[in-house]
């Protein structure tokens, strides 16, 4: 049974792919944000099974109750849509990570690639950080080989870390002899989504990486508004306030996190409470 159906032809030369998926490398929704403003509601290519790659104990589909009459149910879902950046076509994939069959999942997206000739695929995606909000949301990048990347991202020279679904794909496109390239922004580990800063921030490092102009003014007045909520829980908070200046002052020191202390991050991020909308230093 294949887990890819091709619903229509893709009408690119040598397309740039573009992947997001929610779970594990996608704090405060950032990639999946960041990919679904690249999508829009362009056309669906191709979708993968739900029913052979999600666990509907772990991944439960949304169920809609109106005047007590249950009226829509929405499943986790993988698609491919074609869509444009800026000048530039592209294919995107987005949905939720899979929680079933990965090897089968990622050999099914380097057919896929392979099929319709993808010249790079572009891995999106967000990772807690001890950074502050009041500077631009640092990006760390990788690449399956040397000259791909035009500006580089730090990152530590060793991360060994529980995978990503979506890294697992990159690899085995890697090996397959497509180029890839990621951007993981890295998210202050006190702040939830949306983080407008971040989608703007790995939209235009992905637009820069294809050489297209997009437009983001929208993207960041979202984020001065909501930059300026913080400032102002952070003022009215001492430990806040002196927190965040220490984020601050390390970040001028501009040291790369070591391996160990982004998965401790991880760990932190994903193990907390949701702290709520109001008061993001609790919980």
């Amino acid at each position: 049974m294949t887990l890819l159906t091709v619903t229509r032809e893709v009408g690119l030369d040598r397309p740039v792919m573009i992947s997001a998926l929610g779970g594990w490398v996608d704090a405060a929704s950032v990639a999946t944000d960041a990919a679904q403003r690249i999508a829009g509601d362009a056309d669906v290519v191709a979708f993968f099974d739900a029913d052979e790659l999600f666990d509907y104990r772990s991944s439960r589909p949304i169920l809609d109750i109106v005047d007590g009459a249950m009226t829509e149910v929405t499943w986790p879902e993988i698609t491919v849509r074609q869509a444009e950046l800026g000048s530039k076509g592209v294919l995107v994939m987005l949905g939720t990570e899979p929680d079933l069959r990965w090897r089968a999942f990622s050999s099914s997206v380097v057919e896929f690639a392979q099929q319709h000739d993808v010249g790079l695929h572009v891995t999106l995606g967000a990772v807690p950080a001890a950074v502050p909000h009041t500077l631009p949301p640092p990006v760390l990048t990788t690449a399956s080989r040397e000259g791909l990347l035009g500006e580089k991202g730090p990152m530590p020279p060793t991360l060994r870390v529980p995978s990503a679904a979506i890294s697992i794909v990159d690899r085995a496109l890697a090996h397959a002899g497509v180029d890839t390239v990621g951007f993981f922004a890295q998210i202050p580990h006190y702040v939830n989504g949306p983080y407008h800063d971040a989608i703007a921030t790995l939209i235009g490092r992905l637009a820069g990486q294809l050489g297209v102009a997009v437009e983001l003014d929208d993207l960041r007045a979202l984020a001065a508004e909501q930059r300026a909520q913080l400032d102002e829980t952070v003022a009215a908070r001492p430990d806040a306030k002196e927190y965040v200046a220490r984020l601050e002052a390390a970040a001028v020191e501009d040291s790369v996190p070591s391996g160990d202390e982004l998965a401790e991050e991880f760990q932190r991020y994903f193990s907390q409470q949701d702290p709520g909308p109001n008061d993001p230093f609790e919980g």
